[in-house]
Order: C-alpha cells, then structure tokens, then sequence
C-alpha cells in the first residue's frame, strides 16, 4: 500500500517509547522475548495493526476508521512492540477529563503475557493526573478475558447496552475512576 500523503494533517507523532524490562514481565523470559516497547503509532503501523484487529474482532474496525482516529485531535494510538513486530495497540480519546477506550488488541500468540495491561498503563501515563478524572470503556459481554483484565486494571461494570454491537450483543459498560480522594476532597 502507498501511504504518501494519505494521511496528511496527522497531529506531529511524539517520540515517547516506554521500554518495558523482562524483570517486570517474567512471561517474556519464558518465551524468550527480550523486551516490549510501547510508542505512539506511526502511519507505517496500520497494516499490522490492522492484522491484529482482523484476528481479534468479528466486526473489525476499517483502515478508513483507524485513519480517522489518527486524524482526530482528540485521539491517541499506542502500539506494544517486540522484536520489530507490533503486537498490540490501544486507541483512546481524552476530553475534559474523562478516557474514552475505543480500541485496544492484543495479537493471539502475545496474549496473557501483560502487553494489553501495559498498554492501558501507559495510555493512563500518558495523561495529566490532575486532569484524568475517569476512564471508560464498552465491551461484548461474551469477551469474559478482556472484562477479568478491566477488572484487574481498576474497571467496574457500571452498565449494560442492550444490543450496542452491529451483531445484536450487548456491551457491558465499565468504568475506572481516578483522583477519586481528591474530588470527596473537594466537597
């Protein structure tokens, strides 16, 4: 694919990469992976990246979607690598305090091994602490693994949307609260 110009008008990429140690990560060892680096997506990311959401999603996000989101300014997409391969991303939007997770994957034969973890990490890193008040998020009710990492990152199911996917499941709402002492502070 010829990505020339097809993407102009990106906000300027940060140079921001986070290296992950195999001591935080004894699954690496394990496997032999050396290290995870988690930076923000460059256009050449998008056929791996759109790989990854093929594998992982029934109704997979467009490469016009995922151009979109590198288009909005509200917008940022984190990709976890190893080896040169990429093998997970994050996209959220941040406005007026609260996290939006819209997307977040982890390649088949990289998963339970904290690259989705570490990339929910770094996304909440990334944000000024006085200004993330919340973060939130949807997913399907049958995706039991991702609802036990939510829950293990600080998320509780906050609601139900009746039949909010194309296919007719439900999505469980849920919800990770930040500064939460400072805010009763407040009051």
């Amino acid at each position: 694919m010829v990505w020339h110009g097809l993407l102009s008008g990106i906000k300027p990429i940060l140079a921001d990469n986070f290296n992950l140690s195999v001591d935080n990560f004894p699954e690496f060892k394990e496997t032999g992976l050396e290290s995870c680096t988690i930076r923000v997506v460059a256009e050449t990311d998008l056929d791996a990246i759109l790989q990854i959401e093929k594998e992982c999603y029934p109704l997979p996000w467009s490469f016009q979607q995922f151009v979109e989101e590198l288009e909005n300014p509200v917008a940022t997409l984190l990709v976890g690598e190893i080896e040169n391969r990429i093998v997970g991303y994050i996209c959220y939007w941040l406005v007026a305090g609260e996290m939006e997770i819209l997307n977040l994957a982890t390649a088949a034969e990289f998963r339970r091994k904290g690259i989705a973890a570490e990339l929910m990490t770094q996304a909440f890193n990334r944000c000024p602490v006085d200004k993330l008040s919340s973060a939130w998020l949807e997913v399907r009710a049958a995706n039991q693994s991702a609802i036990a990492l939510y829950r293990r990152s600080g998320f509780n199911q906050s609601g139900v949307r009746k039949g909010y996917y194309r296919d007719g499941e439900d999505a469980i709402v849920m919800v990770k609260i930040f500064n939460q002492q400072k805010s009763q502070e407040q009051n």
